[in-house]
Parts: structure tokens; C-alpha cells; sequence
């Protein structure tokens, strides 16, 4: 299986390909600000995005959506709780200054151990609420997506509209902090890292271990 991290945008976005080398099927995780620039990217390597898989629904994680899904025609993949936030995308330009992206509706509603088919492989569903309520991580063989979640040495934010402290620390601790030290971790924003990183010297974590 393929993990690709593309960086892109004014807010650093990680946008994710997760793909089956063998069948060239992929699916495109948080297509944020600038991501529609890969693109060609993608098609020229012979990629067929099946899917768009969405951690959460704060702008800058689905402003590209529209973008990807006419490209490849493909659907979209959200935990319901986030509804209410694809929703509102135009109250969150507002938030940014920018224009309000087009606002595709979910196809596919995200649940808790949910097995997502990619190809012959496939990524399990996490649900992580706290940074918003239908925050969720996709995790493959030795790795996961957390989103929004936690960072390298730091967390999500949990004061916008729909974030709880509380609720983070306890994904966090109970989702991610059980794997193995090994497992990397992919955010949404900055490198990557590792639960044994994180568990050990993320300030916000320390009491968490």
C-alpha cells in the first residue's frame, strides 16, 4: 500500500493518496487549499481515486472536495457528526477571508470501525471527536492519519466551534496512545512522528501516558 503526503497550500495542509499499487485504486484524504495543483500529479501516475475520505470538515481540510470529486467522479467519505460543519462552509470562509469553495454532499457516512476498500487493501475508520465532533483517523498496516488530532509535540485546537478539551485528550489517550510506540502518525498539518514520539515527550500528552 502507497501512503503519499502532498504539502500544499498557505496553511501547510497535508493532503494524503492512500492507494493499492497493484490495482492503481486510491483514495484522496483532506484535498485542502492548493491541492487541486496535484491534481496532474496523480494522473500521471495512473492513479484512479475512488474516493475522498475526509478527517473532519474544517475548510481547509475539504475546500479542494468538489474539485477532486468532478475530476474522478468519485464520492466523498464523512463521519455524520461534521455534517452540520460541511454545512456551513461559507460561514467558514467567512472565519478565513475567502471565497466559499463549492460544497459537494457526502456519499459515504463514516462509522467506527469501518473497513474503507481500497483495491486489495483497505484502512480502518477511528472515530476521534474532540477537535470537532466527527473528527476521525484512518489507520493502515503500521501507520494512521490522525487529521487534526494531535501533531508533532502538539494537539488539535479544541476551541472552535464544535471542539471539546476534554474529548481530545480522551481520543488521544484511548485511540492512539494504545497503539505500539512504532505505529507513525500522519497530521494534517507538519511532519510526521510516532506514538512513541508523542507519548513520550508531547508536552500536552505527558500526563496522558
Amino acid at each position: 500500500m502507497t501512503l503519499r503526503t502532498y504539502t500544499v497550500g498557505p496553511m501547510d495542509n497535508n493532503t494524503f493518496l492512500i492507494g493499492d499499487e497493484r490495482s492503481r485504486d486510491a483514495v484522496i484524504v483532506d484535498p485542502g487549499f492548493g491541492s487541486e495543483d496535484v491534481l496532474d500529479e496523480i494522473r500521471s501516475e495512473g492513479w484512479a481515486v475512488r474516493l475522498i475520505l475526509n478527517t473532519h470538515a474544517h475548510l481547509d481540510h475539504v475546500s479542494e472536495n468538489a474539485a477532486f470529486a468532478d475530476a474522478f467522479g468519485c464520492g466523498i467519505g464523512l463521519h455524520p457528526a461534521d455534517g452540520p460543519l460541511m454545512e456551513a462552509l461559507s460561514v467558514q470562509a467567512g472565519w478565513f477571508g475567502v471565497p466559499a469553495p463549492r460544497t459537494v454532499a457526502p456519499s459515504l457516512a463514516l462509522a467506527d470501525g469501518m473497513r474503507v476498500a481500497i483495491g486489495g487493501e483497505s484502512v480502518d475508520v477511528i472515530h476521534t471527536p474532540g477537535h470537532s465532533p466527527g473528527s476521525v483517523c484512518f489507520a493502515g498496516p503500521d501507520w494512521v492519519v490522525v487529521g487534526d488530532l494531535v501533531f508533532a509535540g502538539g494537539i488539535g485546537r479544541a476551541d472552535l466551534p464544535g471542539g471539546d478539551y476534554d474529548t481530545l485528550i480522551s481520543s488521544i489517550r484511548s485511540r492512539i496512545l494504545s497503539l505500539d510506540d512504532g505505529v507513525r502518525l500522519f497530521p494534517g498539518h507538519g511532519p510526521a512522528t510516532t506514538v512513541g514520539q508523542e507519548r513520550r515527550t508531547n508536552p500536552f500528552l505527558l500526563d496522558a501516558r
